[in-house]
């Protein structure tokens, strides 16, 4: 009786994932954005306290990390997770760290601290414990794709802020760092064509995450009227943030719609086909 019940809640949603399937994909992209959009106002208005969006978000982040850990510990393999986008991951953080050191020290630092050492931690068990299950041949992004252009755009567009140099190209460079550190992961993923689990349920939680993180910064600029640009400062840098924030999630939005899309179906492994990434 509850399968059958269960199977009828699915139907419709079903149906209307089957629709979405066969749309061509400049329909997809229109029906991305309105999705997202109407997301957005309906946290803006039933979320009173924005800020809570964010805790969200970083709650989401870390339970990404713990299935990740879960699958490291337990299944004692690595195979089809991107050393590659846990090196950039540690990269962005450790200057992100160092921003938050010499600019302000908050909850936020600590939170960062801990996701730091988790990801080293996870760097170390790839490398060493679990080399053998790493899929090396397939994790094939070059990372100085995405490292020189940051660093290069941090040393052009950064905060016009009191901080010196060295401080605020830091700043933008783990801003720009971390919207295409998940690159290396998609690109193994859509290598493999094949998903287990545990790694599209981490990479489903980066998506949800990063999309709560955008949709946190834009609610704040309607909130504060577009103050809140102001206060990073001016030129290109302050909507450079904005998009960065939207870049982390329409990068991960295809990987999404093809997660749900399998769990709507009952797939325990998620298929991907050509072109997601």
């Amino acid at each position: 009786m509850e399968s059958k019940m269960r199977k009828g809640r699915a139907r419709p949603i079903r149906a209307v994932v089957g629709w979405v399937r066969r749309r061509s994909p400049k329909v997809k992209a229109s029906l991305s954005v309105i999705a997202g959009m109407a997301t957005l106002v309906f946290l803006r208005f039933i979320v009173h306290d924005h800020d809570k969006i964010f805790v969200v978000a970083e709650a989401a982040h870390a339970l990404g990390i713990s299935v990740l850990i879960y699958k490291l510990i337990k299944e004692r393999t690595c195979a089809g997770l991107s050393l590659k986008t846990q090196y950039l991951t540690a990269l962005f953080l450790a200057a992100r760290l160092y921003c938050s050191f010499v600019m302000e020290y908050d909850i936020h630092t600590v939170l960062d601290c801990a996701t730091l050492a988790t990801t080293l931690w996870v760097i170390y068990m790839i490398r060493f414990k679990l080399k053998s299950s790493y899929m090396k041949e397939k994790d094939n992004f070059a990372i100085y794709y995405v490292v020189l252009p940051c660093a290069i755009l941090a040393f052009a567009v950064h905060p016009s802020t009191t901080h010196n140099f060295i401080d605020r190209i830091s700043w933008a460079f783990c801003v720009y760092l971390e919207a295409v550190s998940v690159l290396p992961q998609l690109r193994l993923m859509q290598n493999t064509k094949i998903v287990e689990p545990f790694t599209a349920h981490y990479v489903f939680a980066l998506g949800v995450s990063r999309f709560l993180s955008c949709a946190h910064w834009i609610l704040q600029v309607l909130d504060t009227r577009g103050r809140l640009l102001t206060a990073l400062g001016h030129g290109l840098w302050p909507p450079m943030v904005l998009l960065a924030e939207i870049v982390q999630t329409f990068i991960l939005a295809d990987f999404c719609y093809y997660y749900v899309k399998s769990v709507v179906g009952g797939q325990l492994v998620l298929r991907l086909p050509s072109g997601v990434v």
